[in-house]
């Protein structure tokens, strides 16, 4: 269980920044500790469309060699153009609680999923159903955000989501791995 009043917790903010043209997004991640402070970077490359986001996730955090690591915290959990993280895997592999958060109300990507891959839309759907429903919080910030949770109970979820949260409905360890992410693709813009 996550101990949320640890002064230096630490979070990994996990984000992609992709454009439609390339092949490969770059995946950021980001540590931060509970006080802000910014403790550590990594990264990879998810393909466009692909079903390695999961694999590239788990290299992204391997690649850190770290054991302090709390939580990881995602922006999206279908990223990429459908290239889903299955959430379960991740978490069996490093045993440490995952927060997924997305911003929007959606009726789901399922017709999505079959209209963009008809010739092998079966796992990637089978992979986004066992994903399961997205919890609607209310941050302090009065802004909604809908999370899906591995290994964390929903209460614990949402006061680490306000505790990393200082304005907006972006936590600050996704809000800077974007950041990260954003300005590594516009360096590499040829990638």
């Amino acid at each position: 269980m996550v101990s949320l009043s640890k002064k230096a917790i630490r979070v990994l903010g996990i984000a992609e920044s992709f454009r439609e043209t390339s092949k490969k997004s770059i995946l950021a991640g980001v540590v931060m500790r509970g006080d802000f402070l910014i403790d550590g970077f990594s990264f990879s490359f998810v393909t466009l469309r692909g079903n390695d986001a999961t694999d590239s996730l788990i290299k992204l955090y391997t690649k850190l060699n770290r054991k302090d690591i709390n939580v990881l915290m995602i922006g999206g959990i279908v990223i990429s153009l459908y290239n889903i993280i299955d959430i379960d895997e991740v978490y069996k592999s490093l045993k440490i609680p995952i927060i997924t958060v997305t911003y929007n109300e959606s009726e789901g990507l399922e017709e999505h999923i079959i209209r963009n891959f008809p010739n092998d839309y079966q796992e990637r759907l089978e992979v986004y159903r066992r994903l399961g429903k997205r919890e609607k919080l209310m941050l302090k910030t009065n802004k909604e955000v809908f999370v899906r949770a591995e290994g964390i109970s929903i209460e614990s979820c949402k006061a680490l989501l306000n505790r990393f949260t200082l304005n907006g409905k972006i936590p600050e360890p996704i809000r800077v791995a974007r950041l990260l992410a954003r300005s590594l693709l516009k360096t590499f813009i040829e990638f």
